[in-house]
């Protein structure tokens, strides 16, 4: 039997741990989220295990999982998947690092890893600034959405074998502690080559809105299975960042481009939602992933207004606009891809939410979509392939 055409909601860093502001309560909890309270409750409920121990907590990890990926033999890196998502071209022996544009005080203290958010138009201007003054034929920079760069290290004496600190786990510490370094003696021209791109930045930036880099998560490019193979289905992924799109490229999944998404609180969710219910009924694809940024950026930052606003604007203005576009004879999911507790706005490995809508399959009785009543759900604790293999085999 061929599967139900399946859209997934994905809020990025959208679980969290009960908070005394909320009197004890999840922002899940506390805001208005009738849409994703809908699919619970004519669904089917549990948890999914998206950042298993042994691997990094960062977004590629939990959304390859999410989508089936063997994390142990399939795991590249963010910087391919980034390269895949902005068509870089990628050769056999180079090395390719996310490098994140940041904001660092006189002492050398981390104060934001985003550079302030910065502007598309200046954060281009600084990638060409880089290149210029650092740049050569073994390293280019590469502009990307916002504060998200890339960094190339072309030839054979670069390697992978490299240890990295993520920015986002370290607001408030000094940069000098938290340098590239070598796992083994082949990495050591890799971590003196990113040790030294790091301090001619902070001379080259010096003055300016995003004064410094921060380059993690490199890779070399792999072989990753494909979705729309492995199921039989045409899938297509909708995401403002290049991590999701590159992934969903790799794994086979049609990127289609919104204009307005922006990976932030700005970002167009109609225009979001509008592409999906094209996607599904005009365009022929079995299975779209939707992605949402926004949720993970506000809860890094700490601000729980803003958390319990995005994702109301997540619901109403997403979900709830495809739900009632496509109506009951779609299947529907809703997950994070992992938790960012607003209280110390970082990653964790807690297994996340998860809410199933399949057309004509008798619910479990829970009756909202929030961290704790999907433990009672009859999906039980999902891991590995479990969640694909449900919606699509």
């Amino acid at each position: 039997m061929k599967p139900f055409k399946t859209v997934l909601f994905l809020g990025d860093g959208m679980a969290d741990e009960p908070l005394k502001q909320l009197d004890f309560r999840t922002p899940l909890q506390c805001a208005d989220t009738p849409a994703m309270d809908a699919i619970a409750r004519l669904g089917r409920s549990g948890t999914f295990r998206t950042l298993p121990d042994g691997f990094p907590t960062s977004s590629d990890v939990a959304n390859m999982s999410v989508l089936g990926g063997d994390l142990a033999t399939e795991l590249c890196g963010r910087g391919p998947l980034e390269a895949a998502s902005r068509g870089i071209p990628v050769g056999p022996d180079d090395v390719v690092f996310r490098v994140n544009l940041i904001t660092v005080d006189e002492e050398g203290i981390l104060r934001d890893f985003s550079g302030g958010h910065i502007a598309q138009k200046d954060a281009e201007e600084t990638i060409r600034l880089l290149n210029e003054k650092l740049g050569s034929e073994k390293v280019t920079f590469h502009s990307g959405v916002s504060y998200r760069n890339l960094l190339v290290l072309h030839g054979k004496e670069f390697s992978t074998d490299i240890s990295y600190d993520k920015p986002d786990d370290n607001h408030g510490h000094a940069v000098a502690k938290h340098l590239p370094r070598t796992k083994s003696d082949a990495g050591i021209v890799t971590a003196e080559t990113l040790r030294n791109l790091i301090a001619g930045a902070a001379e080259v930036l010096k003055g300016c809105q995003a004064n410094g880099i921060w380059p993690w998560s490199g890779g070399k490019t792999g072989a990753i299975h494909s979705v729309s193979e492995r199921y039989g289905a045409k899938c297509a992924v909708i995401s403002a960042v290049d991590v999701i799109n590159g992934l969903g490229r790799c794994m086979g999944l049609d990127v289609i481009r919104v204009p307005g998404a922006t990976g932030y609180i700005d970002t167009d969710f109609e225009g979001k939602a509008d592409a999906a219910i094209k996607a599904i009924r005009d365009d022929g694809y079995d299975f779209v992933y939707v992605h949402l940024e926004a949720t993970d950026e506000v809860s890094h930052a700490k601000d729980l207004e803003l958390k319990l606003k995005v994702i109301e604007d997540f619901d109403h203005r997403l979900v709830g606009r495809v739900m009632k576009a496509l109506g009951p004879g779609v299947a529907y999911c809703i997950l994070p891809d992992h938790p960012v507790p607003i209280a110390i706005g970082k990653h964790t490995r807690t297994p996340v939410p998860v809410a199933v809508y399949q057309p004509g399959v008798e619910p479990d009785g829970v009756e909202v979509y929030d961290e704790e009543s999907a433990k009672r759900g009859s999906l039980g604790r999902l891991y590995g392939s479990g969640l694909m293999d449900l919606l699509l085999k």
